[in-house]
């Protein structure tokens, strides 16, 4: 470039292959900032570090000063070579020092990842050490090409996901919790003590972990058809997905959650069940992801009271948005109100910006009460669904989003309804409205002989209109 009267500077910037792209606009910042304050004014100079260099002149060769070039390029030359030698020298001591304070790092990480440990309720730690294995940070960077934009899966509320392969061949999928989250480190330590734990077909596995530096990551297995609100409420995914499709995903769910609440050696209430912590392996199987807000119950513990309300509006059961209750009965609402977004394929948190100008819940309720349920199915189900099998679903669903807790079923119950259609089911009151609650019993379940012929739509009852 021409620099001023005419005086043109020649120059040249150079990084080497090892690093990023990042890595290197990083580096050569910094050796700017060495020219500016060591070379100000000069017409020429040169600043090298191990990995990036910049140098700059004004000289170039021409015939009749070539002479006086060749002493300048052997000087120059001599220069360099004793530059080299001291750079080569400082790059060991470097590299050396590097490596090991890498090591005492890395050792560190160990050591706090070995520490991590989740308080229950009443203060107590798990005994148990951890069984998730520790992955290095190289081995995760080589896997996602540098958590490359090309290989991001997603954007979650802790952070980014991106895929990888590891040498194997296998398929991974990387959150990277992010550094400027208040909640990442917690969200972390939770999911790592958790679901450690915690093994169901229907539960998202996690194969390991990282803490390196800055990095906090958590590696599961991979799942090729993504999330079930990708697939649901996708134009050209949710196609596939007909009524055999969905009841399965249904029935996989309820099980995943059973599981949570009570087949596992802990009590897990998930507090953020959604569609998009659903996730879908290769056969379409759902796996419940994403337990960094879970919470560990005692055994013998219905509930608890929690100044921190976290999960997704639209999901969250009245007493927890409101009050901070916590229940297996919370997410038994969550499940009911993802039920009905899996037979309507209406995602919850747009139906009141459509037609219909009112919520899911208040939308089921009216067509229950009014006989008219089959308008709340998803057009794409009407060359597939069961009928028999959408009325006792939706009837299910709002068994588990009724105001009062104590009228929602326990997912076990929920799990025998869904797998036995010779359970009459209870009759449902209107959906929680987020106006309070009111004290009931909750009606049982009666088993009834299958030549009955009793039918979901036979159960008479009354009830007002939706409020």
């Amino acid at each position: 470039m021409t620099f001023a009267d005419n005086v043109k500077i020649y120059g040249l910037v150079q990084c080497t292959p090892d690093l990023t792209v990042q890595q290197c606009n990083e580096c050569l910042d910094n050796v700017l900032g060495v020219v500016s304050r060591c070379l100000q004014g000069n017409f020429s100079g040169k600043a090298a570090t191990p990995s990036c260099n910049i140098r700059y002149e004004t000289a170039v060769a021409s015939p009749h000063n070539s002479g006086i070039n060749i002493i300048k390029i052997i000087a120059v030359t001599a220069a360099s070579l004793a530059g080299a030698s001291l750079v080569g020298g400082f790059c060991c001591v470097y590299c050396r020092r590097r490596k090991l304070r890498e090591g005492r790092e890395a050792k560190e990480m160990r050591e706090n990842y070995q520490d991590i440990q989740l308080l229950d309720l009443t203060g107590e730690t798990l005994a148990d050490e951890q069984d998730v294995p520790f992955i290095p940070l190289a081995v995760i960077r080589a896997a996602t090409q540098e958590f490359a934009q090309e290989n991001k899966l997603g954007q979650g509320g802790f952070g980014p996901v991106y895929k990888g392969t590891l040498l194997d061949g296998k398929e991974i999928a990387v959150k990277r919790l992010s550094r400027n989250s208040g909640q990442g480190i917690k969200e972390f330590k939770t999911e790592v003590s958790l679901i450690a734990k915690l093994q169901h077909k229907n539960l998202v596995r996690l194969l390991g972990c990282c803490m390196e530096g800055k990095e906090m990551l958590l590696v599961y297995d991979y799942m090729p058809n993504g999330s079930l609100e990708a697939t649901l409420f996708d134009s050209v995914s949710e196609a596939r997905l007909d009524w055999k499709m969905r009841h399965r995903i249904i029935k996989g769910i309820a099980r995943g959650l059973l599981y949570l609440h009570e087949d596992s050696r802990l009590k897990i209430i998930h507090r953020d069940l959604k569609c998009s912590n659903v996730l879908l392996d290769n056969e379409l199987n759902p796996k419940i992801s994403d337990f960094g807000m879970a919470r560990m119950f005692n055994t013998n513990q219905s509930e608890a009271i929690t100044r921190r309300v976290v999960g997704t509006f639209g999901y969250m059961a009245p007493e927890y948005a409101m009050q901070g209750t916590i229940s297996v009965k919370s997410d038994v609402f969550s499940f009911g109100v993802l039920l009905l977004e899996i037979i309507s394929g209406k995602k919850t948190s747009r139906f009141h910006l459509s037609e219909h100008g009112q919520s899911l819940l208040t939308f089921a309720w009216k067509l229950w009460s009014n006989n008219h349920e089959l308008e709340l199915m998803d057009p794409l189900l009407e060359e597939t669904y069961v009928e028999n099998d959408v009325l006792r679903c939706i009837h299910i669903a709002l068994l588990c989003v009724q105001e009062d807790p104590a009228y929602r079923p326990t997912m076990s119950e929920v799990v025998f309804m869904l797998e036995n259609d010779i359970v009459q089911l209870p009759e449902a009151t209107e959906p929680a409205f987020f106006l309070g609650r009111r004290t009931t019993q909750p009606a049982p379940l009666r088993i009834v002989p299958k030549d009955v012929g009793s039918s979901i739509n036979e159960i008479t009852f009354s009830a007002l209109s939706p409020r």
